[in-house]
């Protein structure tokens, strides 16, 4: 029930925003069948990410083999993406066929009765294997059992290091480092008189950017944003400890520019051979290990998200595939998503991209493919260790009444989570104190956690 009534609420919230998006998509051709040619063309929204700019450049095979649907893509930066997709489903409108949404939206959208079941559909593709998908993947992009979305990839966390530049400096990186470790190492690191970041750390705002490493960190220093009874409790000692030693840390030893530093400039900072360490997603790694995009190929080092009380503390995140309930296509868009989605397209992407660029974290299978064993030695184990070891279920020390690593599973969490996250960038950035910050995110927090206790 409470979701649902959030649900209403998220709807009446976008609706005037999403009045003006469909104008101006409308244009575009959008659910509709295609003007003069023949068949039908589906609108797939996806984010601006290297794997899902791979699948555009091989649209052209499943074109081929499908010659009734014709894919016109609607391509944005994350936030964006995140926010007009949101807006779309949430209103009803046809304005897509396909959305990519992730582990965070799926269950919630599920239970709105805003997606298409797709177990039904997965269950009957011959060849496609729902069952090859790995675990936790697979359960955060179900209800009640039954797959909401696929996943075209999943991810958790890592601490990624310079095997090099730690032996040129006598130093070894634990299997399982602590926060403490990785704050000592980091010292020792950094070296901005030879642009040597000591370490990487997400401190651009939104709920997908740093928070979603920072919340890593509250939940093993003890932290957590409510208790059982919906108190917020972003004020705790626990998270206050937290927040400081994050900020701290990046403001001492982290790269330039943090403040404005997201997934993109972190990899881009290490891949150009600017960092030490890097704390991040396992999906970086692809691109770490890319001759084309990299400077540091072979010199990378994968080891677990480093922790503090708890015993691991990687988050669980995918990026997948959907199919909303008002899309007039539904059998066209299965026949899309379960290509992209398919141990033949994983194969594909090896094959005529390289196999570093393969979709990884989605299906049991890739790990046993000789091709993909050799490119992604250094890091197929590490990624599929990380995954494996995630319990969104039991993420922090003491109970709280949500679910998720690195995100809340309600749909407030999108608005509340950025709104907390520039409360960080600014203490980041040295316009307010970290107890400043948490004092204000503690009021946004307490006004969401109202709405969810009994009178």
């Amino acid at each position: 029930m409470r979701i649902r009534q959030a649900g209403r609420r998220a709807v009446a919230a976008v609706a005037s925003i999403a009045a003006v998006l469909l104008s101006a998509t409308a244009c575009a051709g959008a659910g509709a069948t295609g003007g003069g040619s023949s068949g039908t063309t589906i609108t797939v929204a996806i984010v601006a990410n290297p794997q899902m700019q791979d699948m555009e450049t091989l649209t052209s095979s499943f074109e081929h083999s499908h010659p009734g649907v014709h894919v016109h893509y609607v391509t944005l930066p994350e936030n964006e993406a995140r926010q007009k997709i949101t807006e779309s489903v949430a209103t009803g409108s046809r304005e897509f066929d396909v959305v990519m949404i992730s582990n965070y939206e799926t269950p919630m959208w599920a239970r709105n009765g805003w997606l298409v079941d797709l177990q039904p559909y997965a269950d009957r593709t011959p060849g496609y294997g729902p069952n090859d998908f790995i675990r936790p993947v697979r359960a955060s992009l179900s209800s009640h059992g039954d797959l909401y979305s696929v996943p075209f990839y999943g991810e958790s966390s890592f601490l990624m290091y310079r095997k090099d530049v730690f032996a040129a400096h006598h130093l070894t990186m634990p299997a399982h480092p602590t926060w403490t470790q990785v704050a000592a190492l980091a010292d020792k690191l950094n070296d901005p008189a030879h642009h040597m970041a000591g370490i990487c750390l997400r401190g651009d705002p939104g709920w997908g950017e740093n928070l979603a490493p920072l919340n890593t960190v509250i939940n093993t220093f003890g932290g957590r944003w409510y208790d059982p009874q919906w108190n917020a409790q972003l004020t705790s000692p626990a998270v206050q400890k937290a927040v400081g030693f994050y900020t701290d840390l990046l403001r001492r030893d982290g790269e330039p520019g943090a403040p404005t530093a997201g997934f993109t400039e972190c990899g881009t900072d290490m891949a150009q051979g600017t960092a030490a360490m890097w704390y991040d997603a396992t999906s970086a790694a692809g691109s770490l290990e890319d001759p084309t995009s990299s400077r540091v190929v072979g010199k990378i080092g994968y080891v677990a998200a480093p922790v503090d009380e708890t015993a691991s503390s990687g988050w669980l995140y995918s990026w997948s595939l959907g199919i909303p309930k008002t899309s007039p296509h539904q059998q066209a868009a299965w026949q899309f998503m379960s290509w992209a989605t398919s141990k033949d397209y994983i194969k594909l992407v090896g094959e005529k991209l390289g196999w570093s660029r393969v979709p990884p974290g989605s299906r049991n299978s890739t790990y046993q493919i000789p091709q993909y064993q050799k490119a992604a030695a250094a890091f197929a184990g590490p990624t599929l260790q990380a995954i494996s070891s995630t319990d969104p279920a039991h993420s922090t020390v003491e109970p709280v009444p949500y679910t998720g690593v690195q995100f809340l599973d309600i749909p407030e969490f999108e608005d509340l989570g950025t709104r907390v996250s520039q409360q960080i960038t600014a203490a980041i950035a040295g316009q307010q104190s970290v107890h400043a910050a948490l004092a204000q995110s503690q009021q946004y927090a307490q006004t969401v956690g109202r709405t969810y206790q009994h009178p």
